[in-house]
């Protein structure tokens, strides 16, 4: 039995990429809802940018783990 190191090191710095990029998007979409209750509750104006911003985040969020479902299901191909 052979292992292909270098396919395993490129598997693991994309799954690690990915993670933390998920991570990232979804902290920010966390952050886009606070700002938006934050302005909400101080009564300023609530502008739906924070909504906009966590919608979106959320969205790419599902969207990642859709095309890794898509990847793991054979039923799917």
């Amino acid at each position: 039995m052979s292992i292909d190191w270098s396919a395993l090191g490129q598997v693991t710095a994309v799954s690690v990429g990915v993670t933390v990029a998920v991570v990232v998007v979804f902290a920010l979409g966390v952050l886009g809802l606070a700002r938006f209750e934050g302005a909400r509750e101080d009564g300023t104006s609530t502008s739906t940018l924070g909504v906009a911003q966590a919608g979106l985040c959320f969205l790419a969020c599902a969207a990642v783990v859709a095309y890794g479902i898509h990847l793991i299901v054979p039923q799917f191909h």
